[in-house]
Parts: structure tokens; C-alpha cells; sequence
């Protein structure tokens, strides 16, 4: 689940339709890939990669680029974990988070808008600084307890 109302009412002009984004939900070995957001909406917490679909892209593609582009990972993209919706003064946005499997000894580095990329223990989430609304989503959907 990537962003936050308030930060994309900061950042963006208005649109008159809602904007499709996906995310990654990358689980492996008791811990889920975040990235550190180096842009609005959300610049500097920790979010699941992801961003907007672009126009001609199914959301699987959209999915592995996003990836590719945040943490320099490919994966295979399973099942939707879930979706949301992210409603501001100024956005909308239609988030779907989709399960995705990458390497067993993948090693996530940071590229294009995010500052920083880790693998965090599940447990470990709640001292993490994330985006509004991660720790609900995912707990929502049983990716934690």
C-alpha cells in the first residue's frame, strides 16, 4: 500500500478520476521488503514498493516494474493480497497489493524514487516509521498478526 491522502494532496494538482497504483507485498523468511519513499506522497517513511499503473500496463507489469524500479528486484507475481483506497482533498487513489516471490537470496537496492530498501522482521513492523495506513492494511489481509 504506497502513499497517503494528505501527502498526495501536497504534492499533485487536482484530477477529476481516481488513480490506479498496485504494491508489492514481498514475504520471505519471516520478513517483508520495504522501501524508504524519496518523494511525495510519503517521502521518507517505509512503504511496500509501488506506484501508479501506467497507461497500457496490465497490473501484474506494473507490479515487477515498480519493483525492478524501487529496489532493483524481479519477481513473480501471484494473487492480490487486497486493495485500498486512499482519498484526499485533491487525489484519489485505487491501490491493489499483490503477493510477489523473489529469489531466496535476493538483496534489495534502492533505485529511482526511494532512498532505501530492507528486508524488515514482521514482527519488527510497529517500530518502523511507515506510511498511514500499512501496519492496518496489512494486518487486514493476514500478513501479520
Amino acid at each position: 500500500m504506497s502513499g497517503t491522502p494528505e501527502g498526495a494532496d501536497a504534492d499533485r494538482a487536482d484530477t477529476s478520476w481516481p488513480e490506479l497504483c498496485v504494491g508489492a507485498v514481498v514475504v520471505r523468511d519471516g520478513a517483508i521488503l520495504l522501501i524508504r519513499r524519496g518523494s511525495p506522497p510519503g517521502e521518507g517513511l517505509w512503504s511496500v514498493p509501488g506506484g501508479r499503473v501506467k497507461k497500457g500496463e496490465t497490473l501484474a507489469e506494473a507490479v515487477r516494474r515498480e519493483l525492478r524500479e524501487e529496489t532493483s528486484l524481479d519477481g513473480e507475481v501471484g494473487q492480490a493480497v487486497g486493495w485500498t483506497e486512499l482519498i484526499g482533498r485533491r487525489r484519489h487513489y485505487v491501490v491493489v497489493d499483490y503477493w510477489v516471490t523473489v529469489a531466496p537470496d535476493a538483496v534489495p537496492t534502492a533505485a529511482t524514487d526511494a532512498s532505501d530498501a530492507a528486508w524488515v522482521a514482521l514482527d519488527d513492523l510497529g517500530e518502523w516509521d511507515v506510511v498511514d495506513g500499512l501496519l492496518e492494511f496489512l494486518s487486514d489481509h493476514q500478513v501479520i498478526g
